[in-house]
């Protein structure tokens, strides 16, 4: 199940993520009754999770908060059920960066939920390689999902 919480104050395409969410994780085939959550919250509020979980301060794009630390599976593994855990996105911080990145906000909120899907099922990228995987998937996981958005 996916749920998502907009607590920002700004208008998102609450749906359009979900089925971007649910997209991703049948191309990853995680189980479709796999929890996750998604939040969208104001940059104080962000600014007080960076803090709180990373010692940074200020507010970012998007956090990640594993629960079950669920993988995809190998092929002809059964798919994983379980928590996959929380994605916070601030939506101000993301259409502020959004223009560096040479995409709009809605693209930029979009690439970002992949990333936090990723970063939920074991991806990082503080190494050169894992972040050439990482990134790599994020991008054909937007590009798929782009063209089956188009073919609707």
């Amino acid at each position: 199940m996916i749920d998502i919480n907009n607590e920002s104050g700004v208008e998102v395409d609450e749906l359009g993520l979900v089925q971007l969410a649910g997209f991703a994780l049948s191309a990853l085939r995680i189980h479709p009754e796999a929890d996750l959550s998604i939040l969208l919250v104001d940059e104080d509020v962000m600014a007080t999770y960076h803090k709180r979980f990373m010692d940074l301060d200020g507010p970012t794009d998007v956090m990640s908060f594993p629960m079950d630390e669920l993988r995809a599976p190998e092929p002809g593994q059964d798919p994983p059920r379980g928590m996959l855990g929380d994605i916070v996105i601030c939506p101000q911080f993301t259409s502020a960066q959004a223009p560096e990145n040479g995409r709009e906000p809605a693209d930029e909120i979009e690439y970002l939920l992949v990333h936090g899907l990723l970063h939920l099922l074991g991806h990082d990228h503080a190494e050169p390689a894992e972040k050439s995987v990482m990134f790599g998937l994020n991008d054909r996981l937007i590009t798929e999902w782009r063209r089956a958005k188009a073919s609707r």
